[in-house]
C-alpha cells in the first residue's frame, strides 16, 4: 500500500457513521501527489498556511495541518517494509475502518506478539483510503457543513479543500467541483472575514494553481475590503501580504499592493512584532523595492517593538533589511540595547544573521560584538561551520578585536583543528583572510591552505578559481611574507597571485573618491607649487593602489616626477572618504587597516587624510596648513 493517511477523529467518526461527532483535532496526513501528476506548491505554503484559523463551536476545531504527518513520520522510521505494511494495516483497522460486531482484529487473529513475518500466509485485501474518503467521508462532511455558521463554514470548506490537496484528489473531480460550487454560493450570500478568505485562497492555489477561479474571487474581495470604511486590521493586513507572496505574481495585482502599502503605512503604529515580521518577509518575496517609504516606517516600528521579536521573526526582519539595504539609527540602538542579553541563549542562526547584518551595514557595534565573541567562546560547539565563518568574517572586515580576543582565537584555533575538514574551502579562506585584518596570523592553517592538496580541492568544486578567492590567497600570502618573516611553510604558487588588488566589488581596497580628491587637489598643488611633485593612483608591485605618492631624496628635498629615480623616502597619502570607515564610527574597515600596515612594511610613510577632518576646514589657507602639518610635520624643501 503506497499511501495511507491518518485523518482526524471526526473523519473516523464519519467512517463509523457516528452521529455524535463532526470534527475534532487533526492527527496527520501523508503528502500525496494529485492524479494529474501536478507538483504541488512547496510544503511551506500548504502546511503552514492552514494553521489559521481554528474554528471552535459545535463543529469542534479544524486543526493545524502542521500536525499532519506525525503518524506517517513514525511509520516511515520503521526499519523493514513488511513491518511498515503490518503497522499500516493495524492502524487502518483500529483507527479508520468501521468495526463489525464480533469481528476479531489482526492482533486478535495473530496474537498480541504477532510480528510482520507471521503475516506471510494471510491475504491482505488492498484498501484505497483515498476512495473511502472521496466516496463516503467527504460528501458526509460537506452535507453537515451546510448547517454551520458562516465563518465556520468558510473555514470548513477551506479545510476540506486542503484535505483534497493532501489526498491528491483530482481538482477536476466531481467532489472538488461540488466543493467549489458550494464555495461560490456561500461567498455570494455571506460577508466573510479577510483571514478566512485568504486561507481559502491559499488552499485553492495549492489545488489549482495561480489561475484558479477561487483565487481570482478572493483577490477581488480582498481588494474591496481594503477600500472599505472599516479597513483591515493589522492581523488581516499581514495575512493578505502572505497570500500575495504565495502567488508570487506582483505584476498581476500591482494596484492592489499599492493600496495595501498605503493602508499599512496608516496603521504602522498598531503593528505587532509578528505582523512586522510577516510583512517584511512577504515584501521580500514580492520584490517590493519601490516601497521604500513603507520599509523605512516598518524599520522604525521594528525598533520600538524590538524586544518582543522571537528569534525566527527577527531573522526575517534582518534578512529583509539586508535585502532592501535599509536601516536606521533607532534600529541599531534597539539592537545594541536588547541583543547582548539574549545572544548567549539565542538561536545560532540569529547570531550569525545579526553579524551578517552588521557587516552589510558596516555597523561596528561594541556591545553586540562583545556578546557574540563571548557566546562563541562558550557555545562554539552549537554553531555550524558556516555560522562560525559568518561571525569571524564580520569581526575581521569591520576591524573589531574583542576584549576577550585571546580566548576567542584560542577557541577558533581549537574549532579549526577539530573541524577543519568540515569547513568548505572557500569559507575557510574567508575565515583565515579575516584573521589577518585583526593582526592574527593562523600559520598552522595557512600551511594547509597553501598545500597542493587544498588548492586542488578548491579547484575541484566545479568552477575555476575566481579573482576574489585568488585575491584573498594572494593577500594572505603577502601578509605572511611582510608580517611573519619567520614562517618557513608552503607559499602560494606565483602563477596564482593576482597582479592588482583593485576590483569591481572593492573587496581589498576602496578607490579614491573623486569628490574628496578634488577638494584636496587645489590645496595640495598650492603646497607643493604645482602638479609635478606628486603622482596619483600609483600601482605598487604587490598590487595595492596609492591615492597620492610623494617622493623625497636623502636630504629631504621633494622630488619632481622627473627625478624619482633618486628617491630615498616615499610618502603614501591616503584620502579616506566615508566608504573606507565603519558607518557608525571613525574606525577604518579591516581591508583599509591591512593595506596601511602592508604599505608601512613595504617602506612607505603612510599619511591619512580622513574626510571628517578635512571637511571641517572652510578656507584654502586652512586646508594648506592642515596638509603641511600632516605631510611635513617638521619642514620640507623643494628640489630645484
Amino acid at each position: 500500500m503506497k499511501s495511507v493517511v491518518s485523518i482526524s477523529s471526526s473523519v473516523r467518526a464519519v467512517c463509523q457513521y457516528s452521529p455524535n461527532y463532526f470534527m475534532t483535532s487533526s492527527r496527520g496526513l501523508i503528502r500525496h501527489s494529485n492524479s494529474s501528476g501536478r507538483i504541488l506548491k512547496s510544503d511551506v505554503s500548504c502546511k503552514t498556511r492552514m494553521a489559521q484559523p481554528c474554528v471552535k463551536s459545535t463543529l469542534g476545531c479544524f486543526h493545524n495541518t502542521r500536525e499532519m504527518g506525525a503518524v506517517a513520520q513514525q511509520l516511515s522510521n520503521l526499519p523493514f517494509a513488511e513491518e511498515k505494511d503490518y503497522e499500516l494495516r493495524v492502524h487502518l483497522e483500529k483507527d479508520l475502518l468501521p468495526k463489525t460486531a464480533g469481528q476479531p482484529s489482526i492482533d486478535t487473529q495473530l496474537g498480541t506478539s504477532a510480528s510482520p513475518t507471521k503475516l506471510g500466509h494471510l491475504k491482505v485485501v488492498p484498501l484505497s483510503v483515498k476512495s473511502l474518503f472521496e466516496v463516503e467521508v467527504l460528501p458526509e462532511l460537506l452535507t453537515r457543513l451546510k448547517e454551520a455558521p458562516s465563518n465556520e463554514k468558510t473555514e470548513g470548506l477551506a479545510t476540506l479543500l486542503g484535505v483534497c490537496v493532501e489526498f491528491g484528489v483530482d481538482y477536476q473531480s466531481s467532489i472538488v467541483s461540488r466543493l467549489k460550487e458550494e464555495w461560490r454560493t456561500h461567498l455570494s450570500k455571506t460577508d466573510i472575514g479577510v483571514i478566512h478568505l485568504c486561507h481559502l485562497g491559499e488552499v485553492a492555489y495549492n489545488l489549482e494553481g495561480k489561475r484558479s477561479e477561487i483565487v481570482e474571487q478572493v483577490l477581488d474581495y480582498v481588494s474591496i475590503s481594503i477600500d472599505e470604511a472599516e479597513a483591515l486590521t493589522q492581523k488581516e493586513t499581514a495575512r493578505v501580504y502572505s497570500f500575495l507572496a504565495l502567488l508570487e505574481d506582483p505584476h498581476r495585482c500591482q494596484d492592489l499592493m499599492s493600496r495595501l502599502h498605503r493602508h499599512t503605512e496608516k496603521l504602522i503604529h498598531r503593528l505587532q512584532a509578528i505582523n512586522i515580521s510577516d510583512i517584511f518577509h512577504s515584501l521580500v518575496a514580492l520584490q517590493q523595492r519601490q516601497a521604500i517609504a513603507l520599509i523605512v516606517k516598518l524599520s522604525r516600528r521594528a525598533s520600538r517593538v524590538f524586544r518582543l521579536f522571537r528569534d525566527e521573526e527577527l531573522i526575517k526582519v534582518l534578512g529583509a533589511l539586508m535585502h532592501f539595504g535599509q536601516h536606521d539609527k533607532d534600529f541599531i540602538t534597539a539592537m545594541e540595547k536588547h541583543l547582548p542579553g539574549k545572544i548567549v541563549d539565542a538561536d545560532p542562526e540569529l547570531t550569525s544573521v545579526v553579524m551578517e547584518f552588521c557587516l552589510q551595514m558596516r555597523c561596528r557595534s561594541e556591545p553586540i560584538f562583545e556578546a557574540v565573541a563571548e557566546s562563541f567562546i562558550c557555545n562554539s560547539e552549537k554553531y555550524t561551520t558556516t555560522q562560525i565563518a559568518r561571525q569571524i568574517i564580520a569581526m575581521g572586515r569591520l576591524n573589531y578585536l574583542p576584549q576577550c580576543s585571546s580566548q576567542m582565537f584560542k577557541k577558533l584555533e581549537s574549532v579549526l583543528s577539530s573541524r577543519f575538514s568540515q569547513f568548505q574551502p572557500r569559507a575557510l579562506i574567508e575565515v583565515l583572510h579575516s584573521c589577518i585584518h585583526l593582526e592574527r596570523f593562523p600559520l598552522n592553517f595557512v600551511s594547509k591552505v597553501f598545500s597542493p592538496y587544498f588548492l586542488q580541492r578548491l579547484q575541484a568544486q566545479g568552477e575555476p578559481l575566481d579573482k576574489h578567492a585568488l585575491g584573498q590567497l594572494t593577500q594572505l600570502n603577502l601578509s605572511i611574507s611582510l608580517e611573519c618573516t619567520y614562517y618557513r611553510g608552503p607559499r602560494l604558487p606565483y602563477h596564482l597571485h593576482v597582479k592588482k588588488f583593485s576590483s569591481v566589488d572593492h573587496s581589498f581596497e576602496s578607490p579614491v573618491e573623486s569628490y574628496l580628491y578634488n577638494q584636496v587637489k587645489g590645496p595640495l598643488n598650492k603646497l607643493l607649487e604645482g602638479k609635478t611633485y606628486y603622482s596619483t593612483r600609483v600601482f605598487t608591485q604587490p598590487g595595492y593602489t596609492i591615492d597620492v605618492e610623494i617622493c623625497l631624496d636623502e636630504e629631504g628635498f621633494v622630488l619632481p616626477l622627473s627625478q624619482w629615480d633618486n628617491t630615498h623616502r616615499r610618502i603614501a597619502l591616503c584620502l579616506d572618504a566615508q566608504d573606507r570607515f565603519c558607518s557608525n564610527t571613525h574606525h577604518l574597515l579591516g581591508k583599509e587597516a591591512t593595506k596601511r600596515r602592508h604599505l608601512c612594511r613595504m617602506g612607505y610613510e603612510v599619511v591619512q587624510i580622513p574626510y571628517f577632518e578635512f571637511e571641517k576646514l572652510r578656507t584654502q589657507e586652512q586646508r594648506v596648513q592642515y596638509l603641511h602639518k600632516k605631510i611635513f610635520p617638521t619642514f620640507f624643501r623643494f628640489y630645484r
